[in-house]
């Protein structure tokens, strides 16, 4: 999403009399690749970019074909095969080892259809789906794309309702993109992409010690959206400036959820995370994270009385974070953010070096 968003922030400040520009995405991917599917890369007519679409090995020539996509106005796909050991293949020698589809889709300023979509996407509050033509018998429909509102897809682009309805499905269960081949009922083949956009993580931060503002600085670098419970006299001033809002902890009840919240309790006085935590816990939340050993989360189940078992509550981590030794205020922060990836991506969070197989999943 903090591409996204840059992306959008790009386009809003260019002269679009002067300048023209173009949208790089990413679209299918077949075996190793930096970037993965809806990575994207905004090129103007001169040559100024942002985003990205892979580790830097193809930005170069994709800026090239982005421009060409420009002045001729038409998109376009182009696969970077870098499987094979042809020394003079784009991206061979620089890790990338893998096959990726890029579609080029130049942007009309009186009707940016592609931005505005992903300025949608930004302030909603569950993930959102599009779906994109990415090839096939009918080449005038290249690149065209549409947002999955909630009575679905209906004949669009002359596939059947129920062909799309089974499709949405599908990716709403495994909340990942998917490439599909489909048939109009013309009986004409089309390959589209159907992407799964989550929204930005929320990440709610209860406490006001000086070791909060490694946790934030972080989750911004993430483009995490972020909320501090705390007192507000003892909060360093780069948290106000940072933070979406920040609240005392009587106002804690105030602050919006949805599915993608998560909460770390780091106030370091047991009867505030206490409390925080029997707010919480009440809530349908992913991930609650509890700083401190497991002692500490054990005392706060017997002092509950027996009302909750903490250690059989499937999203209350404690204590908090994945395992790789940290200790100072940055490392566990790193620690904290990484599990919550982990947990919303489904992933032990172990080391690759001891994953079988490829590193990511393959988009069928």
């Amino acid at each position: 999403m903090k591409e996204i968003r840059k992306i959008i922030s790009f386009y809003d400040s260019l002269d679009h009399e002067l300048e023209k520009v173009a949208l790089a995405t990413v679209v299918n991917v077949e075996g190793s690749a930096y970037r993965r599917i809806g990575a994207r890369m905004l090129v103007t007519s001169s040559g100024s970019w942002v985003g990205g679409i892979s580790g830097g090995c193809l930005e170069g020539d994709a800026l090239k074909k982005a421009q060409k996509a420009i002045y001729q106005n038409n998109c376009s796909t182009v696969v970077y095969d870098t499987t094979d050991d042809d020394e003079y293949q784009v991206g061979v020698g620089l890790g990338c080892n893998g096959r990726i589809e890029i579609l080029f889709s130049p942007i009309d300023p009186t009707d940016p259809h592609d931005i505005e979509q992903l300025r949608r996407i930004t302030t909603s509050e569950e993930a959102s789906l599009f779906v994109r033509i990415i090839g096939g018998d009918l080449p005038d429909l290249l690149g065209v794309s549409k947002q999955v509102v909630e009575e679905g897809l209906s004949d669009f682009a002359g596939v059947s309702a129920d062909a799309w309805h089974q499709c949405v499905e599908l990716v709403k269960k495994k909340r990942k993109p998917r490439v599909f081949e489909l048939l109009t009922v013309k009986e004409q083949t089309i390959q589209v992409l159907l992407e799964y956009i989550p929204p930005e993580i929320r990440l709610i931060i209860v406490g006001d010690n000086y070791d909060i503002l490694a946790l934030i600085g972080i989750a911004q670098e993430l483009g995490w959206e972020i909320y501090v419970v705390g007192k507000a006299k003892k909060l360093a001033k780069e948290v106000f400036q940072i933070a979406t809002q920040v609240v005392d902890y009587k106002e804690t009840h105030t602050l919006p959820l949805n599915a993608y919240t998560v909460v770390v309790l780091m106030s370091h006085d047991y009867e505030k995370d206490k409390q925080m935590l029997t707010l919480f816990m009440a809530k349908p939340l992913r991930y609650i994270g509890l700083l401190g050993p497991k002692k500490r989360m054990l005392k706060m189940q017997t002092t509950l009385g027996g009302k909750q078992c903490l250690e059989q509550m499937t999203n209350l981590y404690s204590p908090v974070g994945l395992e790789i030794g940290a200790e100072s205020p940055e490392e566990i922060a790193l620690s904290i953010c990484s599990e919550i990836i982990s947990v919303f991506r489904e992933k032990t969070g172990g080391s690759l070096k001891f994953k079988e197989g490829s590193i990511h999943e393959r988009v069928l």
